[in-house]
């Protein structure tokens, strides 16, 4: 009886291993679009905590709300209240965002964020039209890196300031009135309301103008870059402060790595490090989406695999890299 169970785990385990990820991926993240942009009109509702863009502003058709909107209306409230009893709405909150992202870790983004699906649909388009995309050099990266911690700590001190009497009430929420799931993912529901300009207070009127000028950019951007967006992504950067406890994990065994470069190809963020770093064994970086491209792309049994809860779910092999080589997934990469 042990030696079939034995047999029945290793096919199962081979057969994930050969799994055509790139269309896996295309239909796991079509499912949760569809889930996160039109779940509110099934009345699915997964709460106030979402560690990913289920934009708040898509009011109909949203089946759950980006913590940050109600994190920055949180952290405005008056200093005194803060530290008050009131105070523990914002542990309560957090506290539910953590249980969600402990699950997935990054993969919220490579997997299940609107935004970044929006992204790599805007990616398939580009490479229809034959148009090859930017590229990053080494030192324009590691700038670009910081930009996304930046504007988190922005989105934490503005609110707080608002609290403090610093700054007007009258800015709001202000990352998400920049951000460009506010303009662009109502859109899918038909709700045009996003595409105006606030008239009401000078700093309602800025912000709206950026994020519309934002939400421009977004489009653009995703188009000639891939993952455009995601390098600037201030959820990104909270993600990557709290995923050391996360269940799910990228790791990387330099002993076996080649160096063949196939994994830095394939990288949507241009991660270097993914090739060349042989020494640390957690191989995600505050860039990474844990797509699993880099997974899927490495030929060397078990230099990469992803695992949860330590157990191994999905790692490298000859021959799923061969597989896919011939279904010509998952190797979309820099040569292109």
């Amino acid at each position: 009886m042990s030696e079939c169970r034995g047999r029945s785990t290793s096919r199962i385990r081979r057969a994930v291993n050969n799994v055509d990820l790139q269309s896996f991926r295309f239909w796991f993240q079509f499912t949760a679009f569809v889930l996160f942009v039109y779940g509110g009109y099934l009345a699915i509702d997964l709460g106030n905590s979402i560690p990913m863009f289920s934009c708040g502003y898509n009011r109909e058709g949203r089946a759950g709300v980006c913590y940050l909107l109600p994190l920055q209306h949180q952290l405005a409230r008056p200093w005194e209240q803060l530290f008050s009893a009131a105070g523990i709405a914002v542990l309560t909150g957090f506290g539910l965002f953590f249980l969600w992202f402990i699950v997935l870790n990054k993969g919220w983004c490579g997997f299940m964020c609107p935004l970044g699906t929006l992204q790599d649909w805007l990616t398939s388009l580009r490479k229809r039209t034959g148009i090859r995309y930017s590229l990053y050099g080494e030192k324009p990266f590691n700038a670009l890196s910081w930009v996304k911690f930046v504007l988190l700590a922005l989105m934490i001190l503005i609110p707080l300031g608002i609290g403090g009497g610093w700054f007007s009430h009258d800015m709001g929420a202000p990352f998400c009135q920049i951000c460009p799931g506010r303009v662009v993912l109502p859109l899918f529901t038909g709700d045009t309301t996003q595409l105006t300009l606030d008239f009401s207070s000078v700093s309602g009127l800025v912000l709206t103008g950026l994020g519309m000028f934002i939400a421009g950019m977004f489009l653009i951007g995703s188009f000639i870059k891939k993952r455009f967006f995601c390098f600037f992504c201030p959820m990104s950067a909270l993600h990557y402060l709290i995923a050391k406890p996360a269940l799910l994990k990228l790791k990387k065994d330099g002993e076996t790595c080649t160096k063949c470069g196939n994994c830095f190809n394939v990288c949507d963020m241009e991660i270097r490090a993914i090739a060349d770093d042989i020494v640390k064994k957690d191989a995600m970086t505050d860039d990474c989406t844990l797509c699993l491209k880099c997974v899927a792309a490495c030929p060397e049994p078990g230099t990469l695999k992803v695992e949860f809860a330590g157990l191994k779910i999905f790692e490298s092999t000859e021959e799923g890299f061969l597989k896919r080589m011939n279904k010509g997934a998952g190797c979309d990469g820099h040569s292109h």
